[in-house]
């Protein structure tokens, strides 16, 4: 028998590949062709099809990367068809395997009205179901010569991936140009073959439904007539219908199918080819809803909606209404499907604030789930962020991507810092492309995790990444699965369908308490630092430009700028899809957004300079005016600095004490300003950081701080995306100096200037300590020149710490300083927003920054074998050669700080200077702040006016420390009424916020971490 097995298994692979998948098109006839090379960037369609065509044949090259040609294919249906389905065949030169990673196209009719996307699994146009004969044919395909960038046996480094290194050799072959006709019974013969084969496949050996089935398929393929598969295809399909018959047993998992396409918002194309994408695979979906009543498809990520109005309004005329049928369904309800590690707190929430209000202004839909299949693991902060944009659900796949540990469940519930909980599902089956194929389904039932508890699991069905979508296969394959004896069930239905269900069904779900960290894609908080460095400066900008835009909205009447802040947030946000943000984009996307953060910060400058200036009452910056104004601070921070409060602008104070350098004994310099004492040797390294309050020693005995290292960089896979634990068996210390010496030296601060050159390269070191401060800052500047190199920067602390913070949204997350467990083991690469701070009881240290995410946190013995050493590296830089050859290559500067007996407090404020820098403007008026609270535990996040143009202001804060916070918010202005809202700025109806309005303000109580926004009504008396 088991050799019986393997004879029938091994017999209909090759008949179907043989003899009956090249039946279902039986009779073809050649289309004529001829083509079009547009000279640069893709041109409107009107161009496209009214350009000069020249004739071209099958066979012949074409398409320079990143090149569009028009291809246009004319011909008569034969006559003798009549009666029959048929179908243009145009295949571009795709290989099959690699779908949304290659060439693909879109078809239009001869009035430009777009037809149906053609991909490598979807090649086909129907021309008529049933054709009289003698029409004629006359279709435009917009084709796209994307070239392959993705080889994963091994990565290679390509120059393919700029369009300026690309160069202009045609990467495609046309293949076939032909009208068919389209067999309906073979093409069903092959489906009903498949699904059963490829259940046989999954049985186990003894199973008699396995042998049933077998005996079954050899039936059939006795039937065929492999000399006329299409005359005999009906026999065999009838010698399978009892099989197919056969119900699923009552017990079996059940698999919610959703047809999906994940499109990278940019990855291995620029932004401008995701537009494209897009379209093709909308096209495509609506043109399968209108064939398959079952079918429902996803699709998130308003942005990408956008797009397709923006530039393919016939398309999302179509899409606009299968989503009112209910069966085109926007999920999500972000503006991409971001990175949620390195956002700040109001990227993050404005994330769903722009994605939610997209879908109800266009759709009428609001979400409640979250769709983050792909994103590189789950900051902690998110579960409340979700809640407060009124969603409360949440699925991803990537987490099943870990390398050490496997998750222990597939659905439960999410709990954030500050308690808020999440239902989350991962779906079993592994991936989210998935294709319907026997070995994923039985994989889904086998390997979900919560069976005798729950039994529904969903899988996301269709190609993605570069798109395509679902297949008319996968949807007649799930046809057949929806209930067949062996498998799981298949239903097609939405998310909150499937949600709404498994919630109801185990309501008792486990906890998962913290981030879902990802142990796998660890390089991408370092990866391509401009990117990340404009994404912070961005969100700060944005920050400032929202406060001082409202304060002189209502101070003094300056028109409020929706539309550009609008407009702004949204191209940030854009530019934190979970490829770009990570730095995982080729070179193309990467230019690009330096180019775009250049863009926006000139904008948010602009935007913030008119709005200081109408509220100082004076006109320009600068240190003094003829007229005797005076220099006002305007400082953007939540808390004071320099006697500025926070949100004001005031005339600074200056600072207590004065700092001082002298030269140190055995080479070097010591820094000293009352509060600290700083020593820098001869090599330029900071060995003496003594905390002259608390009379003890910041740096471990006998270790240097500052120290960059240098370690070999070549992970197993993934390039940009991976760190491997074993990079750091080798380190080289970068202990030679070029220079030290003294750049600045005055009372008010301090500078020691240290060079360094290694390999290729140049680092030049700025230690200040400025009077006043217990804060050392560092500046560093790297021409870095390297390849396949990770630098750090260590600070070893003499401090004896099980555990440190990290901020991230809207708080910080705790994690251990050891490795007691595999779990701990594997975060050995972890991500912080503003600061990182390790403490014991009483005394901490802080390590500030204002541009790195990456960093690692290690305990080792001391030298002087009493106690641990704590050692804090910051992630600067790192060199990988995919998917861009010169990542990172040229000049960076990084400015992080290092505060010596630091509480959590202190961290978070100086995690706000360093990230938010004072700003001097010349006027005559103080400014007062438009909110103020009472307690430096809650931070406020955010002041602006109301989406809505009503005026009224919106304030968002959150508990900062991690206690229990009692507050009073106060306003410059009459508050006419104070309430709870979502991030949509809808007033919460029974919110757990504890809140009192009272004439001069608001009286607040917060659980830790609690985030709150309000919107305050001005009284126009």
């Amino acid at each position: 028998m088991h050799d019986d097995r393997l004879l029938i298994e091994g017999r209909l692979r090759r008949v179907l590949d043989e003899r009956v998948r090249p039946a279902v098109h039986p009779h073809a006839v050649p289309l004529e062709v001829a083509v079009w090379h547009a000279p640069g960037e893709p041109v409107p369609v009107a161009e496209g099809l009214a350009a000069a065509y020249s004739p071209v044949r099958v066979g012949e090259s074409w398409g320079a990367p990143w090149g569009t040609s028009w291809f246009r294919v004319s011909g008569t249906v034969p006559a003798a068809w009549a009666g029959r389905t048929v179908e243009a065949l145009l295949d571009l030169g795709f290989d099959e395997n690699m779908p949304g990673f290659q060439c693909e196209g879109l078809v239009y009719r001869p009035d430009g009205t777009p037809v149906k996307g053609l991909n490598p699994r979807n090649q086909w146009v129907r021309i008529g179901a049933p054709v009289a004969g003698g029409e004629s044919v006359l279709l435009h395909v917009e084709a796209a010569s994307n070239p392959v960038i993705l080889d994963y046996h091994p990565f290679r480094p390509t120059e393919l991936g700029e369009l300026a290194t690309a160069g202009s050799e045609p990467q495609y072959r046309l293949a076939r140009m032909d009208l068919a006709v389209f067999d309906t019974c073979v093409w069903e013969l092959v489906q009903d073959l498949e699904v059963l084969g490829e259940l046989m496949a999954e049985l186990d050996v003894a199973s008699a439904r396995r042998w049933e089935l077998l005996r079954a398929v050899e039936r059939a393929l006795d039937a065929l007539d492999l000399q006329d598969v299409n005359a005999t295809a009906p026999a065999a399909r009838e010698l399978l219908r009892e099989v197919l018959a056969a119900p699923a047993h009552p017990s079996a998992h059940r698999i919610s199918a959703v047809g999906h396409a994940h499109i990278d918002s940019a990855w291995l194309w620029p932004l401008r080819e995701t537009v494209r994408k897009v379209a093709r695979t909308t096209a495509n979906m609506t043109a399968l809803l209108d064939d398959e009543p079952q079918f429902v498809f996803a699709m998130s990520q308003a942005q990408q909606y956008a797009w397709i109005k923006e530039h393919r309004p016939e398309v999302y005329a179509k899409v606009k209404q299968a989503v009112a049928e209910g069966r085109f369904v926007p999920a999500g309800g972000m503006w991409v499907e971001s990175d949620t590690n390195m956002p700040g707190s109001e990227a993050m929430a404005r994330q769903f604030v722009h994605g939610k209000r997209f879908f109800l202004d266009e759709f009428g839909i609001e979400n409640e789930e979250a769709w983050l299949p792909d994103t590189f693991g789950f900051a902690a902060g998110l579960p409340q962020i979700i809640r407060a944009g009124g969603s409360k659900w949440l699925l991803t796949q990537k987490i099943s991507w870990s390398q050490t540990n496997s998750f222990p469940h597939h659905t439960f519930w999410w709990e954030g810092i500050d308690g808020t909980r999440i239902f989350t599902h991962f779906p079993p089956v592994d991936t989210y492309n998935c294709c319907m194929q026997g070995k994923e389904i039985a994989h889904a039932a086998r390997n979900f995790r919560d069976k005798g508890v729950a039994s529904h699991s969903l899988a996301p069905t269709g190609w993605g990444d570069g798109g395509g979508g679902t297949t008319r296969e996968m949807v007649a394959k799930a046809a057949r699965l929806r209930s067949l004896e062996g498998s799981a069930t298949v239903r097609w239905e939405a998310p909150a369908a499937f949600f709404a269900r498994a919630a109801a069904e185990y309501p008792n779900a486990p906890v998962w308490v913290g981030e879902l960290y990802l142990e796998l894609h660890r390089g991408t908080l370092t990866s391509q630092a401009r990117t990340k460095q404009g994404n912070r400066r961005s969100e700060h900008l944005l920050r400032e430009a929202e406060l001082w835009a409202a304060t002189a909205a209502v101070l003094v009447e300056l028109p409020y700028p929706y539309q550009e802040l609008d407009r702004i947030w949204k191209t940030v946000l854009l530019h934190q899809f979970h490829d770009i943000l990570p730095g995982s984009s080729i070179a193309w996307v990467h230019r690009e957004a330096e180019q775009t953060y250049a863009a926006v910060a000139t904008e948010l400058e602009a935007l913030i300079t008119t709005a200081q200036r109408a509220l100082a009452g004076g006109g320009g910056e600068g240190d003094g005016g003829a007229d005797g104004d005076t220099v006002l601070v305007f400082n953007a921070a939540p808390d004071e600095r320099a006697g500025v409060a926070a949100h004001v602008a005031a005339v600074p104070r200056a600072p207590e004490g004065r700092s001082a350098v002298r030269p140190r004994a055995e080479g070097g310099f010591v820094l000293e300003n009352g509060l600290l004492r700083v020593a820098i040797d001869g090599r330029g390294l900071v060995v003496s950081v003594y905390d002259l309050t608390a009379e003890r020693e910041t740096l471990a005995p006998g270790a240097a701080a500052n120290l960059l290292q240098l370690h070999p960089d070549f992970p197993n896979m993934w390039d940009a995306w991976d760190v491997d634990r074993f990079y750091r068996n080798s380190v080289t210390d970068l202990t030679e100096a070029d220079e030290v010496v003294v750049a600045v030296e005055h009372p008010q601060a301090v500078t020691v200037r240290v060079s360094r050159s290694f390999g290729r390269s140049r680092a030049v070191h700025l230690l200040t300590l400025a009077a006043g401060v217990r804060r050392l800052d560092i500046e560093t500047g790297v021409d870095w020149q390297e390849t396949e190199k990770f630098l750090k920067v260590a600070f070893p602390l003499d401090v004896h710490a099980e555990r440190y913070s990290a901020e991230t949204q809207f708080g910080h997350v705790h994690r251990p300083t050891h490795t007691n467990t595999s779990w701990e083991a594997a975060k050995f690469e972890a991500c912080n927003h503003r600061f990182v701070r390790v403490a014991e009881p009483g005394w901490g240290v802080a390590l500030v920054n204002d541009s790195t995410y990456g960093h690692d946190v290690t305990r080792t013995v001391r030298a002087d074998d009493r106690g641990t050493t704590t050692t804090v590296r910051l992630s600067l830089l790192r060199a990988p050669r995919f998917p861009d050859p010169r990542t990172d290559q040229g000049l960076h500067r990084f400015r992080y700080a290092l505060v010596p007996g630091a509480s959590v407090g202190d961290a978070v404020r100086e995690g706000y200077r360093i990230n938010l820098p004072e700003r001097r403007v010349v006027g005559t008026v103080a400014v007062a702040p438009l909110v103020s609270v009472a307690d430096d535990a809650v931070v406020v996040s955010a002041v602006k006016l109301a989406d809505d143009a009503s005026g009224d202001v919106v304030v968002r804060l959150y508990e900062a420390h991690g206690g229990r916070a009692r507050t009073r918010l106060t306003t410059a202005f009459p508050l006419a009424g104070a309430v709870a809202c979502d991030l949509l700025e809808r007033r919460l109806i029974g919110a757990e916020v504890d809140l009192t309005p009272r004439s001069d303000g608001v009286e607040l109580r917060l659980r830790p971490f609690q985030l709150v926004t309000l919107r305050l009504a001005r009284d126009p008396g």
